[in-house]
């Protein structure tokens, strides 16, 4: 199983998805950013890894939200979920299409990979 660490970065009651890579599995999708857990890394760590690799950007991890075991056909996920603050005035798009700032109430206007769905439960969205 591949253990992968999302954030909720949140800024002014909006939070930040961002559009996957075309060429990369699941492209197009949207999902809360992150990626996969490096050995010998907290989690925290390879979210802050993860946000600065991909957008250029520093965040502050906050608290755990809760986890998402997704099967998916080709492997199976533990989508690691945890608040975060965004530091960074800018965000450079390094790996992904796209990327939001969105409310709760339009976030049904975005196609979410299926693994990151399961999150809008946790934090009652």
């Amino acid at each position: 199983m591949i253990e992968v660490v999302a954030g909720i970065i949140y800024k002014n009651n909006k939070f930040l998805i961002a559009q996957r890579n075309l060429k990369k599995d699941q492209g197009g999708l949207w999902e809360f950013p992150g990626g996969k857990v490096e050995k010998g890394e907290t989690y925290e760590e390879a979210l802050k890894r993860e946000i600065k690799e991909e957008f250029n950007a520093d965040i502050e991890v906050e608290e755990y939200v809760g986890e998402n075991i997704h099967h998916y056909p080709e492997k199976d996920i533990r989508l690691i979920f945890y608040k975060a603050k965004l530091l960074s005035e800018k965000i450079e798009l390094i790996e992904h299409e796209n990327f939001k700032w969105i409310t709760k109430s339009n976030k049904n206007k975005f196609e979410f990979a299926e693994a990151d769905k399961k999150v809008f439960e946790m934090i009652g969205l």
